[in-house]
Order: C-alpha cells, then structure tokens, then sequence
C-alpha cells in the first residue's frame, strides 16, 4: 500500500444535536446510504470523549472534496443546537480527547496543518461549529 502524503488533519462536526447520541457506526450507515464505501472520517469524538476509529489512516477519507488524499478527518459528534443552528457543542471529554489526538497526529506528521472543514475553498457549511484557527492557537500546537 503506498504511503499518503499527510498534510492537513482537518476537524469537522456530526451536524446533530447537543446530547444527541451518535457513533461512528451510525455515521457508517449515513455515509454508506450516501453510496460510500465506508465512513468517511478516520475518527469520531463520541460525546463522553472516547475516540473511535473509522478508516484507516493508510486509506483515504471522503470528507472534504479535493483534499482527501493529503488528509486526516477528525469528526466530533454535535455541532449544532435543538433548532438546527450551528454551535459548538462540544463537552469537556470531547475537547481534551480531540486536544490529545491531534498531538498524537502531529507527532506523526509534524507539517500537517490543522483545519476546521469550513476553511476549505467551497464548502458553504459552519461546519465544524466553531474558530479551529482559535482554538490551534490556544493550544499551541506548533509550539511544543
């Protein structure tokens, strides 16, 4: 299997409600509706902040068009409220765990650029929610 030429890890959201229950086998089965092969992201931040794998990091994701090759897609479940707006719903678990994973991401591909999904030329969704170039600077990130 070839090695992908890693540089973006790039966060997105389940687009579900605050407190909705989702896994990554749910989104599986919405991605597979869609006609995919497979889940689209290589994790998901469950709610209480475990962290579950989908594809492998080896294979290519199917989350941001013309991008998938160079990355990793990192989905939290929520993203929006009970009306359907965009909100950063995340919970404390889900911060730290997201916080964790991407230092264990960077230090694999230390060039990788972090990126939320709404940064991306075309996409016209709040997705994920909330300022990821805020948030990667108030993690220094690149500065460990």
């Amino acid at each position: 299997m070839l090695k992908r030429n890693i540089n973006r890890l790039v966060i997105h959201c389940s687009a579900t409600p605050e407190y909705r229950w989702v896994d990554s086998r749910e989104i599986k089965a919405w991605h597979m509706a869609n006609g995919w092969k497979n889940i689209g992201y290589h994790y998901v931040i469950l709610l209480d902040g475990t962290v579950e794998k989908g594809r492998p990091e080896s294979v290519q994701g199917a989350h941001v068009k013309g991008y998938n090759s160079m990355s990793i897609g990192i989905c939290y479940v929520g993203g929006i409220d009970n009306n359907g707006k965009p909100k950063d719903t995340r919970t404390n678990a889900q911060m730290e765990a997201m916080e964790n994973l991407i230092y264990d991401l960077l230090e694999k591909y230390p060039k990788a650029k972090i990126m939320g999904h709404n940064e991306f030329p075309g996409v016209k969704k709040a997705c994920p929610s909330f300022d990821v170039r805020k948030w990667v600077n108030d993690c220094d990130f690149y500065d460990y």
